[in-house]
């Protein structure tokens, strides 16, 4: 493709681009990246300032690996490019990115109804529902997640621990997505991947939300602005877009809202296209739960529709919290023309995600969890589910994210406190900070609700040490619940990317407690 094709994504995006050396029209393009080290022969590259390194630096190196135009935000005098060079001055290199890259790619999100899941918990879950109602329904789904990638019938894990990708490779896999003849691709969409336009260029047709509470404080400085950057998903619904050329049936606009939950009036502000709730505590919901059975091996409950409808559902998951997932996943489907018996086809045969609310059965004589808890709230949501199903003693094992909010740090000890009879806060993912200093800012919320420490919580350096502290001190009929890491594969210490995986240490320390 020609470079001045290319450029046609900018066109309308308000970024104002001013272009500098040869016609754009000379210029033959083979792909596009943000990461020097990743240029090859024919690329643009995006000189995108972040927050520990600016792209402008490394523009001697893209240059020296073969990029034919460069994207950045700082005036050409100011850098070193040869007049043979396309220099392309935006106001915004990340959006620029994502609008190039989608242009590039042909504009797959034009080829099939996207649908973005946000909110603070409950994002993959909610994602891996619509997915499989579509299914049930006859659609041929792709999503992109947290743990995985799905592009109709194939699934690939998401090593990269992020949920969203950077635009370029997002944009890649959209288009593999739409080279399948996938239907709908439903998206997992973080405040962050919105905030740093890595969503940029892709047209969404329904934005579901699960709960905002509070996180990613680091990326977003105020809460304010985690809030503002989850409105954008909505925001991005146009009831007016036109898909061209478009999937074989009519993608309705839609907007999913909670109405249990505090960001329900914030969002409604910020949508142009038709609102559709759900609720189970608000009797003003759209989509409704009622008569809840939550039991240890499940639930069930009964969903009334907007349309007077209403149905009763068993599913695998045992907590509320799993009820307000499948109503989101209701609605969002519901919106799009599905059949009530898609729904409970697939609701009842999903058993869940891995390394959500996960057991872990190797012998022992007490209940072993894992799950992706790193919120206040998330922790907050386990540990009511696990309290009434325990007939000994909570224990709950958990830590937060190094380089990431410090804010959560003490909410997290004190709902620890408060709801678990015992707590060993250890490593989640130090990063670069020290690993002691973290346990010790979560140690001061809990003993801000009374904890002592030794008697209601420990503080133990090294995850592994801390798990096996927590099976020592396990009794027959407790429950240990293992919160931060979930499914992932690795824990990031200093800047290394160590391979761990929550479920396999576990069962190895199981064995060694068999044979002590």
């Amino acid at each position: 493709m020609r470079l001045h094709h290319v450029l046609r994504g900018l066109l309308g995006s308000g970024l104002t681009p001013q272009l500098s050396g040869p016609a754009p029209e000379a210029v033959e393009i083979t792909g596009i990246t943000y990461d020097s080290r990743q240029v090859t022969p024919g690329m643009i590259f995006v000189a995108v300032p972040g927050r520990k390194q600016d792209g402008h630096d490394h523009i001697p190196l893209a240059l020296d690996h073969g990029a034919v135009a460069i994207v950045g935000t700082r005036m050409s005098t100011e850098l070193d490019i040869p007049t043979t060079i396309v220099y392309v001055r935006v106001a915004d290199a990340r959006r620029a990115l994502g609008l190039l890259a989608s242009e590039l790619a042909d504009h797959p999100s034009r080829h099939m109804g996207i649908i973005g899941v946000t909110g603070t918990d409950g994002k993959t879950t909610t994602t891996n529902l619509i997915a499989a109602i579509l299914d049930a329904a006859g659609h041929k789904s792709g999503l992109t997640s947290t743990v995985d990638f799905k592009i109709g019938t194939e699934r690939i894990a998401n090593e990269t621990r992020f949920t969203n990708l950077e635009a370029p490779e997002l944009q890649q896999l959209l288009a593999r997505m739409r080279d399948a003849a996938v239907d709908y691709a439903v998206l997992e969409t973080t405040s962050s991947g919105l905030e740093l336009e890595r969503m940029a260029g892709i047209e969404y047709d329904v934005a579901v939300v699960t709960n905002i509470t509070s996180e990613h404080i680091e990326v977003h400085g105020t809460k304010a602005r985690y809030w503002r950057a989850k409105a954008m998903l909505f925001d991005r619904i146009d009831p007016h877009q036109t898909k061209i050329p478009g999937p074989p049936f009519v993608v309705p606009r839609a907007c999913i809202l909670n109405a249990d939950d505090a960001s329900y009036a914030f969002l409604a502000r910020f949508c142009h296209a038709p609102i559709l709730s759900y609720g189970i505590e608000n009797p003003g919901a759209d989509v409704q739960a009622s008569a809840l059975d939550l039991r240890a091996t499940g639930s069930a409950f009964t969903v009334t529709l907007p349309d007077g409808q209403h149905f009763r559902v068993e599913i695998a998951g045992m907590a509320r919290f799993n009820v307000a997932n499948c109503l989101a996943a209701i609605a969002a489907t519901y919106s799009q023309g599905v059949p009530i018996s898609a729904m409970i086809e697939a609701l009842e045969a999903f058993q869940g995600v891995p390394g959500r609310m996960e057991r872990i059965v190797a012998g022992q004589d007490f209940a072993v969890i894992v799950d992706y808890a790193h919120t206040a709230e998330s922790l907050r949501q386990v540990l009511t589910v696990l309290r009434p199903l325990t007939r000994g003693r909570l224990i709950a094992v958990f830590g937060s994210a190094g380089d990431r909010d410090r804010t959560k740090r003490p909410e997290m000890g004190a709902v620890g406190a408060e709801l678990a009879d015992y707590c060993v806060i250890t490593d989640e993912d130090p990063r670069t900070e020290d690993a002691a200093t973290i346990l010790r800012e979560i140690a001061r919320g809990a003993e801000q609700v009374g904890a002592v420490e030794e008697r209601d919580f420990v503080c133990q350096v090294g995850r592994r040490a801390g798990i096996a502290r927590a099976f020592g001190a396990a009794q027959p009929g407790d429950t240990v619940v293992l919160c931060g890491k979930g499914h992932e594969q690795s824990i990031v210490i200093g800047t290394e990317k160590v391979p761990w995986d929550d479920r396999t240490v576990a069962r190895e320390l199981l064995a060694e407690l068999a044979h002590d």
